[in-house]
């Protein structure tokens, strides 16, 4: 397979049919040379020649991430990225091919919900790049800052006064701005201060199970939207083993871009597809064409025609990591 060519034409997905034929062909691509992908395979009897529909590709449990090295062979690393985790348990690491293609996928994420990146300001409520060098949502957050140019764009952690600062700047000026982050550090920030973000947008990335009780994600728009005076919060949805991101732009109802699918797995069979039902979220992403595209995640979901909700997580899945980042 010409992966150059293969990288171009996910980009130029317009239909289902065209989805399947490029998911069919990465399938049979990393089925033959991903060893740990074709082992998994083989272990649950499923032989590429018998793979004609998307339906019938298997879903390799994301958990492998922590324990192998999930690449196919003769891949050239550019970087990696690695799950916050504890210290005492394994964490997700991401080997990437290329971080250009990485970077070209976060912004074709983001503008085809929100429009270009140049048109706002970021203010970041994660650890800055230093801090955390092989995280991808700092690494997202940290190109997000370097491609707007805008001034006063970059992290706010623990620094409350100059974020409220230059937020009413940019409200003064008619500036659009995101307010963008770990989801309880901008409740941490909406808690200890009184601020309207009128004019602006908050998008919350997850991780709210840190040192303090989960909270259902309705119950924290409603919190925010009280306390920054907006009529609707934005969600991200990503992971350190997808390099493309899904947008909620209301009621935490995410959309994927055209190259990402979400399928619901069956609650009772875990290898069997069953999009009418709630149960665990798989995903098919066209630009893990280097590593594994076809991951069985450990979240619990529900599918509503082109949209997907995500409900919790799987009974004994461990914390995301980026809860515990800070």
């Amino acid at each position: 397979m010409d992966l150059f060519n293969f990288q171009k034409k996910i980009f130029q997905i317009y239909n289902q049919v065209d989805f399947e034929k490029l998911a069919i062909q990465l399938f049979n691509y990393q089925i033959t040379h991903n060893m740990l992908y074709r082992q998994y395979c083989k272990l649950i009897s499923c032989k590429a020649s018998e793979v004609k529909h998307v339906e019938q590709i298997p879903f390799m449990p994301i958990e492998f991430f922590k324990t192998e090295k999930v690449l196919c062979e003769n891949t050239q690393i550019e970087h990696f990225f690695l799950s916050s985790g504890t210290t005492s348990e394994e964490k997700s690491k991401h080997y990437i091919h290329s971080l250009k293609l990485y970077e070209k996928i976060i912004s074709l994420c983001f503008e085809k919900f929100f429009g270009k990146i140049t048109n706002y300001r970021f203010f970041c409520l994660t650890p800055k790049k230093s801090k955390a060098p092989n995280s991808s949502l700092v690494y997202m957050c940290d190109f997000f800052v370097r491609k707007t140019k805008k001034s006063h764009s970059g992290f706010y952690l623990n620094n409350d006064k100059k974020l409220i600062n230059d937020i009413k700047e940019s409200q003064k000026k008619n500036e659009p701005f995101i307010l963008i982050g770990l989801s309880f550090a901008i409740l941490d920030f909406a808690t200890r201060n009184n601020i309207s973000l009128k004019g602006g947008q908050v998008i919350e990335t997850g991780g709210m199970k840190n040192t303090r009780q989960e909270m259902i994600r309705e119950k924290l728009y409603k919190i925010l939207k009280a306390k920054f005076h907006i009529q609707s919060i934005q969600s991200e949805y990503g992971m350190t083993e997808l390099l493309s991101q899904s947008y909620s732009l209301k009621n935490g109802e995410f959309e994927t871009p055209p190259w990402k699918k979400i399928f619901i797995r069956d609650k009772h069979n875990p290898l069997k597809i069953n999009n009418q039902s709630s149960g665990g979220i798989n995903i098919i992403d066209l630009s893990n064409i280097h590593s594994c595209a076809f991951l069985a995640t450990e979240d619990f979901g529900r599918k509503n025609k082109n949209k997907f909700q995500v409900l919790g997580r799987l009974k004994n899945s461990a914390i995301r990591g980026c809860n515990t980042m800070i």
